[in-house]
């Protein structure tokens, strides 16, 4: 299964709550932007979720396909 995270950079305000929910999908890079993949494993979705849920602006969805 394929899981697929976009952010809409419109509404993200850059709180970095997905960071410490899913640091291993989520980080800042050294100008301070979100970076993120378009794609993790299935392995990666609680967290990918996780970091859905938590976004104070919810500016992240998240996809589940097969």
């Amino acid at each position: 299964m394929t899981v697929r995270i976009v952010v809409d950079f419109d509404v993200c305000e850059q709180h970095g709550q997905c960071v410490e929910a899913a640091p291993a999908i989520f980080r800042f890079d050294d100008e301070g932007q979100l970076q993120h993949p378009s794609e993790v494993g299935d392995e990666s979705a609680a967290d990918a979720e996780d970091a859905q849920f938590l976004c104070p602006t919810q500016a992240i969805m998240v996809t589940r396909e097969p």
